[in-house]
């Protein structure tokens, strides 16, 4: 009973855990403005949008972009809570980040207790990374939240297009990616069913130190190794079965085509960047 018991206290662990909140490659069904958008203009405007994270260089740039990502959550109808449930994936990475940043950038000391000394630049460094990773990695949810896989796959075919003058097979990269981004929560859900399961047997995932942690693992990756392996090859026979030989010659059930509110979408996006260059300019300039 006391290992019964242990087992479900470390699978409750787990369940709440970091495989649970990975957002990256899940479709959220529900009907909004930023679903029935083109998906080429959220393809466009996620890329534009993690450019100007890095163009801005003035806290109010900033400012404009948080409220720009805000407006856009709120019209895309996800619940923040799920977007936000994706940033515990990669909260041991962010700190790391910050870390690093704030105590290994010279400049002008602000704190200093053993060898270690935080500069002001370096707390400035800190912060900007943290709020660049973090909307960086919302941004690019709400890309995948909002956007089906096969819509998602149509609109980097049809971007991608101008790659076939180098001879780019763009119809597979696509697919490929396309594939892998949709893979990434049924291997997600894979590997739980396959911890629970081990768990079962008393595989102990949580105790000891990290190289404990690490050889306790090998039981977990030789079988989802051996599923993902199973999964392509059945999906390849499915794709071989269906006759499909690239896309050379294929057609569209629903091909891409531009409406109003696409264009009004570039238009917000191509204000949103020249507003907070502008500013980030004026700023400088009256400094």
């Amino acid at each position: 009973m006391a290992c019964a018991s242990d087992g479900r206290m470390i699978q409750s662990g787990w369940e709440n855990g970091m495989l649970r909140d990975i957002t990256l490659g899940q479709y959220y069904q529900t009907d909004s403005v930023i679903h029935r958008l083109d998906p080429r203009v959220k393809l466009g405007g996620t890329l534009l949008f993690i450019i100007s994270l890095f163009l801005f260089k003035h806290y109010l740039g900033y400012v404009i972009a948080v409220l720009f990502l805000g407006i856009v959550i709120k019209l895309s109808h996800v619940p923040f809570r799920f977007m936000v449930r994706g940033m515990r994936a990669i909260l041991f990475l962010l700190l790391l980040t910050v870390v690093f940043n704030l105590f290994l950038t010279p400049g002008t000391e602000l704190v200093s207790f053993w060898r270690l000394t935080i500069t002001w630049e370096g707390l400035w460094m800190a912060v900007t990374i943290a709020v660049r990773l973090t909307m960086l990695i919302i941004g690019s949810s709400i890309m995948t939240l909002t956007t089906t896989p096969n819509n998602l796959t149509d609109g980097m075919e049809k971007m991608m297009r101008p790659l076939r003058i180098f001879k780019v097979p763009v119809h597979e990269v696509a697919m490929m990616m396309s594939i892998a981004l949709r893979f990434i929560p049924i291997l997600l859900e894979e590997t739980d069913k396959i911890m629970k399961a081990q768990i079962a047997r008393g595989a102990d995932f949580e105790s000891g130190n990290i190289f404990k942690r690490a050889k306790a693992l090998v039981p977990l990756l030789v079988p989802l190794f051996v599923s993902a392996f199973r999964r392509a090859n059945d999906l390849a026979m499915a794709m071989e079965a269906r006759c499909y030989r690239g896309g050379e010659g294929r057609t569209k059930m629903k091909p891409l085509i531009y409406q109003r509110r696409d264009v009004l979408a570039y238009l917000i996006i191509v204000v949103y960047l020249a507003v907070g260059i502008l500013v980030g300019r004026l700023v400088w300039l009256w400094i």
